[in-house]
């Protein structure tokens, strides 16, 4: 078969066994590809972690394209009809991990820059990438730790691009202009041990924390507003007990809140505390944020990338700021106008990962044309 750039590159990166947080060289071929355009790569390592800023220019302003070259473990390698890290194009559907998330989209990345650097060798502004081999784990090493190094010198980025795959019938049907914030609780509810024969010994956690955990459950938060849906609680985890005949001693509960701009994560804290605290319940609580609602409303990136879609595909698109967190939650605090376009997401992270071939070609010519929308 003759593949385009596009695909080719694509396969060159699912070959590359990049399970978190292992870049296994994607970032040094993606580099090898941007080197020759004028791009100055820089390789930013922090822990175990590798990052890549490569950026053509140093007048502003910057339109940067951001990614991450990690992909999440493939489970049990028989479950997938062909090996995992072994692409392969059958029936016009291009199957490996990574294939939609968001290996593809990387490799459009870089075709379009090749492209519209050679259409425009005097193009205004800077083209940067920003990619990083530590965001579907802990993201403490990757793009934030970016983000903060380009901070402290005061390099900026006007517009992000990321190439999170967004699209859900269609390409480019949905971008991503915001994210939900994601607040993670951390319960450990104190009961007294003893045997079942003699509860009236003991102190059960788990019936002692049932009605704050149902009404916690039926909470109403809030109504969302016209960009964000209604924030969400769901336990994630529940762990008690030592033995048939034990009454536990504590309940072990984690639970998450997906929450947008109607609360903050200090209003949702008091909120539970409040509830717990109505229940009478002897507990302990730790909280982790992973990251805040971010929202990029209108703006010179929203019409471009409108615009992009519509010259390319001749589809008009929908703003959506539902699903899951992404790197944008670091980029957007500091003034940048962030979306997220990318492939279809029906099947990320499942087995069998796949995207239509000629997808990523459309990508990437959509990704071009945002390129020439704004500093062409």
């Amino acid at each position: 078969m003759d593949l385009s750039p596009t695909l080719k590159l694509a396969i060159d990166l699912i070959r590359r066994q990049s399970v978190t947080p292992d870049d296994a060289g994607c970032q040094e071929l993606m580099m090898s590809r941007l080197a020759p355009l004028g791009f100055a790569g820089e390789n930013l390592r922090f822990g175990e972690t590798d990052n890549l800023w490569a950026r053509k220019g140093s007048e502003g302003p910057v339109l940067a394209f951001a990614g991450h070259t990690d992909v999440v473990p493939t489970g049990p390698e028989k479950n997938w009809a062909h090996p995992p890290f072994d692409p392969v194009i059958r029936d016009g559907y291009l199957y490996g991990r990574g294939a939609a998330d968001m290996k593809g989209s990387l490799a459009a990345f870089v075709t379009a820059c090749e492209r519209f650097v050679a259409k425009n060798p005097e193009h205004r502004g800077s083209i940067a990438l920003l990619i990083t081999s530590d965001e579907e784990g802990p993201a403490q090493d990757g793009t934030v730790k970016v983000v903060d190094t380009l901070e402290k010198r005061n390099e900026k980025i006007d517009w992000c691009l990321i190439g999170e795959p967004s699209s859900t019938h269609q390409v480019g049907d949905i971008i991503k202009n915001g994210r939900r914030g994601s607040l993670h609780g951390y319960l450990t509810v104190q009961g007294v041990q003893g045997h079942v024969a003699y509860p009236h010994l003991a102190e059960n956690p788990v019936h002692l924390a049932a009605p704050a955990l149902d009404a916690l459950a039926n909470e109403f938060w809030d109504n969302g507003n016209d960009f964000f849906p209604p924030t969400t609680f769901q336990i994630t985890k529940i762990e008690a007990g030592t033995g048939s005949n034990v009454i536990p001693g504590e309940l072990l509960v984690h639970f998450n809140f997906r929450y947008c701009t109607e609360n903050t994560a200090e209003s949702l804290e008091e909120r539970v505390v409040a509830i717990l605290d109505r229940h009478k319940l002897k507990y302990d609580l730790q909280w982790h944020l992973s990251g805040r609602p971010f929202l990029t409303d209108r703006g010179a990136l929203v019409t471009a990338t409108q615009n992009a879609i519509r010259r390319v595909t001749g589809r008009e698109t929908e703003l959506s700021t539902s699903g899951g967190t992404s790197d944008g939650r670091f980029i957007a605090p500091t003034g940048a106008q962030v979306v997220e376009l990318g492939p279809l997401n029906a099947t990320i992270h499942k087995v069998d990962e796949c995207v239509k071939a000629e997808d990523l070609d459309t990508l990437s010519e959509i990704y071009e044309q945002v390129l020439v929308e704004l500093l062409g």
